[in-house]
């Protein structure tokens, strides 16, 4: 009888616990995770994992651009006060044997039935070389040998290095459902279109195995599991490339020089001072980077190496910032996810995580399907359509938006010459005749838009648009081991075309924070 009670007392208090657990909607008092209670699901999960490679920049306002003389002249980087939100950024360069292990999965997912895709991967060596100098070790060696395993990886155009994010993104997604034995690792026959994408996977179309998938408490499912969802906060954001604001402030590293909500000296390198040498008595007087001191002057002297690095250097050799990354300034310039323009702060610009280069994008359907891409096995994605009834944006591509200033223009402004510019829509013009007039395109904020480094082809809509600066072309930053000093200043900005590649440019990736903006 003794045990009897024992065991009653055991199942009622059992009971009592299980009752207590199930967490409790606040609005409606239903049990959440409970399937008798319509089985709406709610996530633990409260805090981004961070992911492999990365470090928390810890985000806040700061003067972005020059605040010293423009030495060049170039006025494309006058000083604005911006505010970045928290994000996360490689701890380093992307380095060879990074870039390497990327270009081995795209050679056994592609090489046989797509060689074309992992061609498209892989760096140009040739960026190494030079019509008066000799540079054929590094063509033959430094992506291939080990020797250089951990130096910065070159020769990636943009293009290549947002593709190489992509790929990081599922392969570190893939490991945590592999982890948690929610899908099966068959890399045997790994094949383009059965490889793991994050995308394909959240829109129920993965073709690979499943594993123990997690339980489904909608009472329609019948019992039947269901993969992962973005609410449960299992999987990652995406690696990308950081916008030309991120990688600035990340760069300036201003965490170790502030006091009481004051930034107590703007920094002009990722280190404190205005020097390229260490303060520190015990490293007094060695370089804090990798860089060009003067014409012919790469490295120093035998027995006496300055910076002590010719070209590229490892990519953890000097100290890092106060936010834990390394070379910020120096080594190799870096790609930004920025369109480039020479007025980086337009009036009307945005001050909270500016960017330029948005182009709005949505999933294909096909019969009621989302298209997948049989090549790459990615879904195939398209424009967002033109919503006028939105007041946030209107269209897809905004590339161009508030793009433009009088003195830039190739046009006579004075009001001597008629301007003209095609309008979508010839009834729209009060003249009819399909142009708007000098007086519409000063008052029309849209056509604005065009004034700055276009031509606007007069004729049809159809005609195409000549550029002095096209939107192929981004933002580069930081100095190199090819560069002077003036452009390791964390201000400083260039450009080059996103379809071509150099020898003095690398990249690393950034994340979004999601949800608390300090670490707990």
């Amino acid at each position: 009888m003794r045990i009897l009670k024992i065991a009653c007392f055991l199942m009622v208090s059992a009971m009592i616990l299980a009752s207590c657990s199930k967490q409790k909607s606040a609005t409606t008092g239903w049990n959440y995770n409970d399937s008798e209670w319509g089985g709406f699901e709610v996530s633990p999960i409260d805090e981004q994992m961070t992911a492999p490679g990365l470090v928390f920049i810890e985000g806040g306002s700061f003067t972005m651009g020059r605040v010293s003389d423009d030495a060049r002249y170039q006025w494309n980087n006058v000083a604005h006060t911006v505010t970045v939100s928290s994000f996360y950024m490689d701890e380093c360069e992307v380095s060879n044997v990074a870039y390497r292990e990327y270009v081995y999965w795209m050679t056994r997912a592609y090489g046989e039935e797509y060689p074309e895709r992992v061609r498209a991967c892989y760096p140009d060596t040739n960026a190494w070389r030079d019509k008066l100098a000799w540079r054929e070790g590094f063509v033959d060696f430094y992506f291939q040998s080990p020797i250089y395993d951990q130096y910065p990886v070159v020769g990636v155009t943009w293009e290549q290095a947002n593709e190489y994010c992509i790929w990081r993104t599922d392969r570190v997604n893939e490991k945590i459902l592999v982890d948690r034995g929610i899908i099966v690792l068959d890399q045997t026959e790994l094949r383009g279109e059965t490889a793991f994408r994050t995308d394909v996977y959240l829109a129920g179309q993965f073709r690979g195995e499943a594993g123990k998938e997690l339980t489904n408490y909608d009472p329609a499912a019948g019992g039947e599991p269901r993969q992962v969802r973005r609410t449960d906060g299992i999987l990652i954001p995406s690696y990308r490339l950081p916008t030309e604001a991120e990688w600035e402030f990340a760069a300036l590293g201003l965490i170790g020089n502030t006091y009481d909500e004051r930034i107590i000296e703007h920094k002009t390198y990722p280190w404190a001072g205005t020097s390229v040498r260490s303060a520190n008595k015990k490293y007094y007087g060695q370089f804090l980077a990798n860089f060009k001191r003067s014409r012919g002057d790469a490295m120093g002297v035998a027995g006496n190496l300055n910076d002590g690095w010719d070209y590229t250097a490892p990519v953890k050799w000097y100290f890092p910032n106060d936010y834990g990354l390394y070379h910020m300034a120096g080594n190799v310039s870096e790609w930004t996810k920025d369109v480039y323009r020479k007025d980086a702060n337009p009036i009307g610009g945005e001050d909270m995580d500016p960017f330029r280069g948005n182009v709005y994008k949505q999933a294909t359907y096909i019969d009621e399907e989302i298209a997948i891409n049989d090549t790459t096995g990615g879904i195939i994605y398209r424009n967002v359509d033109d919503d006028l009834n939105r007041r946030n944006y209107r269209q897809a591509d905004n590339i161009n938006y508030l793009d433009g200033d009088y003195a830039s223009n190739i046009y006579d402004y004075d009001g001597k010459q008629r301007i003209e510019m095609w309008v979508s829509d010839p009834d729209e013009d009060e003249d009819g005749s399909g142009y708007e007039d000098e007086e519409n395109v000063m008052n029309n904020p849209d056509s604005v838009t065009n004034m700055m480094y276009r031509r606007v082809a007069k004729g049809t809509a159809q005609d195409p648009i000549s550029s002095l600066m096209g939107n192929k072309v981004r933002v580069v930053k930081g100095g190199s081991w090819n560069d002077r000093a003036y452009w390791m200043q964390a201000g400083t900005r260039r450009f080059y075309d996103q379809d071509r590649s150099t020898s003095w440019i690398g990249f690393r990736c950034a994340m979004d924070r999601l949800g608390p903006r300090t670490e707990r």
